[in-house]
């Protein structure tokens, strides 16, 4: 009864560890804007909830993290805080939905909470690494395997106290202690695998953490059949270090477990809320530009003979083939496959097309593909067709930014990896930004995109 009791306190604890990080932002700014309402105006308005559920889309899951380095903790709080603050100004402005509420509240709800989620925080981390919390969700556990896989979960574990897990040592299959590889990483080898059941049993251990390789999958199966008879959780550790993981997760299908290991960012809730974030920041944008749209239309077709509107095979979403609209700027529209880069000082960009290259205007044709769905405003950029072709067969894992629509702008864009690739290697390291870009996704991480792509418009010397 005891051991049940202590599990149950830690499942709830640890629930309240996840709570805290997922929820502590999105709730504390919905409060501190009621509580600044009711203040000034004695009752909460319909105009301050619609703005709410807009806040919790922004907002949730929260991404707080306990950081170790204060400096870094504030730093991050006010950059997450006024990129969410900046997008619905933006939103206010651009509808006139702003003037419904007075600006001396939305100004003091803008200063004050950042300060209170710094408040908040630092009582967060300081309740989570307190002694009565760890007390309460303190466990024993053990690693079955020594080997580097081990090594890494116990590294992990003792950075993050906050957990309350406390590992007594290690078990392998073989019993040496003194053994070249225990000794150099300084396991502490309590003994051979088949020693494992009456250890558990004698010194109160609450979790055992399986790490051993695929080849030794009989002597798992054996050790998990001699440990039906002790209460412990058991948790296998995949080896998944040696994939290069994206958007991993746990999933199941009629109660068998499966497990991602290259998936998209945008299925369920997260790939309604992108897009939902595409459609109205496209309609948006569209309406904002749609002089300026007619007025480089104009523009293109009376500098030079040819078309308006450049159309070019891409591949979009699962590499199926779309069709990406940009202003002409050259006097070709080649489109075949052989397809030759633009390069500095082109001949084929015209006088027009230069400026509108160098700023970008050239791309703004497709906030219309993203309005059809077949693009996003952020990711990875769609290269021509036989582009594809020559490269997904040289660089491992090319295809897997396919895994989402592309984008107008990017993670690669603003990290320098614009216009021509003049080397395999160079390819390569944009294909990489693209694929962090996958594992990293949050709807915070587009919008810092789409700033920095707008500061970066008139002094990127990679465009032209």
């Amino acid at each position: 009864m005891m051991k049940f009791k202590q599990q149950v306190s830690f499942n709830r604890a640890l629930s309240l560890h996840k709570l805290i990080k997922i929820l502590i932002d999105p709730i504390l700014m919905i409060a501190t804007l009621f509580v600044i309402a009711i203040y000034f105006e004695d009752r909460l308005t319909s105009r301050y909830v619609v703005l709410s559920i807009m806040l919790f889309a922004l907002s949730f899951p929260g991404s707080w993290e306990n950081s170790k380095v204060f400096v870094k903790e504030v730093s991050k709080t006010f950059c997450s805080w006024f990129l969410i603050f900046g997008i619905l100004l933006f939103f206010g402005y651009a509808t006139d939905y702003l003037e419904q509420f007075s600006h001396q509240i939305i100004m003091l709800w803008a200063v004050v909470t950042p300060l209170i989620l710094i408040v908040a925080h630092w009582l967060a981390s300081t309740y989570l690494s307190s002694k009565h919390y760890i007390a309460s969700v303190k466990k024993n556990a053990v690693i079955v395997g020594v080997n580097e896989l081990g090594k890494q979960l116990q590294d992990r574990v003792k950075a993050n106290a906050e957990l309350g897990i406390e590992v007594r040592g290690f078990f392998d299959v073989i019993n040496n202690s003194q053994s070249p590889e225990s000794l150099a990483n300084n396991f502490r080898l309590l003994g051979n695998v088949t020693e494992l059941p009456s250890y558990v049993k004698s010194n109160a251990i609450d979790t055992i953490y399986i790490a051993l390789p695929p080849s030794l999958h009989s002597e798992t199966m054996m050790l998990l059949d001699d440990l039906k008879d002790t209460t412990a959780s058991i948790y296998f550790v995949p080896n998944f270090f040696i994939a290069d993981l994206i958007q991993a997760r746990i999933d199941e299908i009629d109660g068998m477990p499966i497990v991602a290991l290259c998936d998209t960012p945008f299925s369920g809730f997260n790939g309604f809320i992108k897009a939902l974030s595409d459609f109205i920041l496209s309609s948006l944008i569209l309406c904002l530009i749609s002089p300026i749209l007619i007025l480089l239309g104009l523009a293109v077709k009376l500098s030079s003979p040819g078309p308006i509107l450049f159309k070019q095979r891409r591949y979009g979403l699962d590499g199926y083939e779309i069709v990406v609209y940009k202003f002409r700027s050259m006097t070709v529209t080649e489109d075949g496959e052989n397809v030759t880069q633009a390069t500095i000082n082109d001949k084929r960009v015209t006088r027009l097309g230069k400026f509108i290259r160098k700023t970008s205007l050239d791309e703004l044709p497709q906030f219309i593909n993203v309005l059809q769905g077949r693009m996003s405003i952020v990711g990875p950029r769609p290269h021509a067709t036989s582009h594809n072709e020559i490269y997904r067969k040289l660089i491992k894992g090319y295809m897997v930014r396919h895994k989402v629509k592309p984008g107008i702008t990017g993670w690669a864009q603003i990290n320098g990896f614009r216009g021509e690739t003049g080397s395999v290697d160079s390819m390569k390291l944009r294909i990489d930004y693209d694929l962090e870009y996958l594992k990293k996704w949050s709807l915070t991480f587009d919008m810092k995109i789409i700033l920095k792509t707008v500061l970066l418009i008139f002094k990127d010397s990679k465009a032209y």
